[in-house]
């Protein structure tokens, strides 16, 4: 009477840990088959495309499987990892052990054709999907195999039922439509689609040759080069002979050169770096500027009790003049809807602030940074480098971005032409600081000084506008008492 506390096995999908993600590559497993975890616990690092996260396991229970290794690249919506729940029946089993006293019969005739449940956007849904279960108190006759349209049709209305005996006759030529009926939906997975839709290929004329009927990369590819060479038609019969290229780009001296595949952050910044490059006008303007008083600033700011634990450097100050620039030039914080043609104009200042990491540049911002005051920027910016140096940037942290900030200084360069972030509408580039002789007062000394560059749409941002808020930043550097009588 009594049944014993059973265990379900449990699989943990890989979610989509940014918005919209397709894929990502699980870096670090925390725990190894037969460990227990518990809810909330780390049980793997991944990186996506934006940024590494690690994941937390959402119930109790013993490893039961790792389904992929370290370095494995995984859809979004597969299961990574199995764990065994005790005192819990699987939640899969749970709704067709609660319908099988009332539809016995029915269930056995839909466990049939159901094979493979979709589980991910962009799977299709399987024929046995579309079935409807009889209302109560109606008759319904269970119809051919293969026709489960004419079963949803008996399902709405006793009218549909009378006409039914009179489709038997060519329902048995029906199971053949029944094929391409299924294939309006093709089966694909997330990526491969958006694949298609960037290269304009339509799904439902590929051929797949994936498992179960999946539409692979290959297949679009291959489906491409049957779309472009019907146009040379005296080619056409030699278009197969270009497959062998992809083996010539394979082939390299392995003594002397090594292949890294691009992926994760560094895959997504080269895709925002062309997308950007060659979507935005982008205009550069350079100025040189006498920083030592602001050299002196800083190393009286780091005296200063209000900073004490704070990290204080130029780029605090930097930071500062341009925050100060976008508001004396509100219209340069913008940025250009292609869609509905218009400029967005931003009434707050989120700054990205470009990190160097392990992975690739990434560009985290600090929310409201125009909100903030000196003390408050100073430490959100030791935040925002510690956080990125260490890998634990999130994803929501590098979205939004309005300005950003590039010191390529610190590598000993004086200046260059930024790309801009994708949505924004200027970034500034810092050169290094650096001992010249400068004409001060009359005469050449030697002064700290640096080149800014100031890169911007130009969609957006007009010569004017640009200079003015280039000119402002300079100006407080050379000044620094102007961010008490500008701000």
């Amino acid at each position: 009477m009594t049944t014993m506390t059973e265990t379900s096995v449990r699989e943990f999908k890989m979610p989509d840990v940014g918005e919209g993600l397709t894929e990502a590559e699980i870096l670090k497993w925390y725990v190894q088959v037969g460990d227990t975890v518990t809810d909330g616990q780390v049980v793997c690092e991944v990186e996506t495309a934006k940024a590494a996260v690690e994941l937390p396991i959402p119930y109790d229970g013993v490893v039961h499987a790792l389904h992929f290794p370290e370095g494995t690249t995984v859809d979004v919506g597969t299961p990574i990892i199995a764990v065994g729940v005790a005192g819990a029946a699987p939640a899969e089993a749970e709704v067709p052990a609660q319908a099988a006293p009332a539809a016995e019969p029915q269930q056995a005739e839909e466990a049939e054709p159901q094979g493979r449940q979709p589980v991910l956007v962009g799977y299709g849904v399987s024929t046995s999907a579309t079935k409807r279960r009889p209302r109560k108190g109606q008759e319904v006759t269970v119809p051919q195999a293969g026709t489960a349209l004419q079963s949803e049709l008996n399902g709405h209305a006793g009218a549909a039922t009378a006409t039914a005996p009179a489709a038997p006759a060519p329902e048995p030529a029906a199971p053949a439509p029944a094929a391409p009926e299924s294939k309006e939906r093709p089966l694909a997975k997330p990526p491969v689609r958006k694949l298609a839709k960037d290269l304009g290929v339509d799904l439902a004329t590929v051929v797949p040759s994936g498992p179960d009927g999946i539409i692979t990369r290959e297949d679009v590819h291959a489906a491409v080069a049957a779309t472009t060479a019907p146009q040379a038609p005296e080619p056409a019969a030699a278009q197969p002979a270009p497959r062998p290229a992809p083996a010539q780009a394979q082939s390299y001296d392995t003594a002397r050169e090594t292949r890294v595949p691009v992926k994760g952050v560094r895959k997504a910044t080269a895709a925002a770096m062309v997308g950007s490059a060659f979507t935005a006008p982008h205009v550069t303007e350079f100025v040189t500027v006498d920083v030592t008083r602001t050299m002196r600033l800083v190393e009286e700011l780091k005296q200063d009790k209000e900073f004490a634990g704070l990290r204080v450097n130029p780029l605090l100050l930097i930071a500062k003049a341009l925050l100060v620039a976008v508001k004396r030039n509100p219209d340069v914080n913008a940025s250009w809807d292609e869609a509905n043609q218009e400029i967005v104009l931003k009434h707050y200042v989120n700054l990205g602030i470009a990190a160097a990491t392990p992975r690739g540049l990434i560009v985290p911002n600090i929310k409201d940074a125009h909100a903030k005051t000196l003390p408050q920027l100073a430490e959100s910016l030791g935040e925002l480098v510690s956080t990125a140096r260490e890998g634990r940037t999130s994803p929501a942290a590098m979205q939004g971005g309005t300005v950003t900030i590039t010191n390529v200084g610190v590598f000993g360069v004086d200046t260059g032409t930024p790309i801009l972030n994708s949505g924004e509408s200027a970034i500034l580039a810092v050169g290094a600081i650096k001992l010249q002789p400068w004409v001060h007062k009359g005469k050449v000394k030697p002064r700290q000084v640096t080149t800014l560059a100031l890169s911007f749409d130009h969609r957006l941002v007009d010569g004017e506008l640009g200079s003015k808020v280039l000119a402002d930043v300079a100006a407080i550097l050379e000044q620094p008492k102007r961010l008490i009588s500008w701000a």
